[in-house]
């Protein structure tokens, strides 16, 4: 009984851990680039059941051995394993605004692939971003809306020096005649990469994407007066947090129904008389 209560109990838990990832992804719906998050949810190692009888079966050998009987497998529970990011494209949306830009995976060798601006945070740490909301600083520099510097090709803050600037589709900015590279990062594998922080990616490891524009076989584009929306769907995550807050119900109520199961067996059937 007690391990049905552990059982249900972790259904619960499971399903709340579900919910909070669940609206998140609802809160960033129309966050520019945010990738929506998916738990994944795995069942605990079952347990194989046999029954040890008194009997004992024959053999020709001086002993015997118990009777064994399997009675079969019982699972544990289940828990939220991981949450991973669907890092799919988002639509497009026009802003007309120079400071906004979009990233758009044109070929990528794998599927597993991606692309991304790259960011320098707060503590001076290379950071990944699909979010171009950008905006000037009072110093000139092209930055995120958390005041981080986008970096160019050579690694370096971008400086517009407050002027107007225009950014062609392979990704380059142009002011007053001068040309800078924006640093389009190539991550192999997305599922090397964390969400950090202002939602924004980092590895796991000590890795590094490499320079988009040094794969062959890897080609985007970038549009200037874009964003790239997030790829909430936002009809299909209401639908999963009903269905999550319905199957916390029924967990809700094996509990309730093994501690009236409990309370019976303690309180009544051995009472005293």
């Amino acid at each position: 009984m007690l391990r049905g209560f552990y059982t249900a109990a972790s259904g619960m838990i499971t399903q709340q851990r579900r919910q909070d990832t669940l609206s998140n992804n609802i809160a960033n719906a129309e966050t520019p680039g945010f990738k929506q998050d998916q738990a994944t949810i795995r069942a605990f190692p079952e347990l194989l059941i046999n029954r040890m009888g008194k009997e004992t079966i024959p053999t020709t050998r001086p002993f015997s051995v118990p009777n064994q009987q399997q009675i079969g497998s019982i699972n544990t529970g289940a828990y939220v394993q991981e949450t991973i990011a669907d890092h799919q494209q988002g639509g497009l949306q026009e802003t007309g605004m120079a400071t906004d830009m979009a990233l758009i995976n044109a070929v990528l060798p794998d599927e597993l692939g991606s692309l991304f601006f790259t960011i320098q945070n707060a503590d001076g740490d290379v950071r990944y971003t699909r979010n171009g909301n950008f905006t000037v600083d009072g110093e000139g520099y092209l930055t995120t809306n958390q005041g981080y510097y986008v970096l160019d090709q050579a690694g370096e803050p971008i400086f517009t020096d407050g002027q107007a600037f225009s950014v062609t589709s392979e990704g380059v900015i142009e002011i007053d005649g001068a040309v800078i590279p924006l640093n389009i990062a190539y991550a192999e594998n997305v599922n090397d990469l964390i969400k950090d922080d202002e939602d924004l990616f980092m590895f796991t490891d000590d890795e590094a994407a490499v320079d988009a524009r040094d794969m062959a076989d890897v080609s985007f584009s970038v549009e200037q007066r874009f964003l790239e929306s997030s790829n909430v769907d936002q009809v299909q995550t209401m639908t999963d947090m009903m269905q999550a807050y319905r199957l916390f119900e029924a967990n809700q109520k094996v509990v309730q129904a093994y501690d009236q199961s409990m309370d019976m067996a303690v309180n009544q059937i051995a009472r005293l008389t």
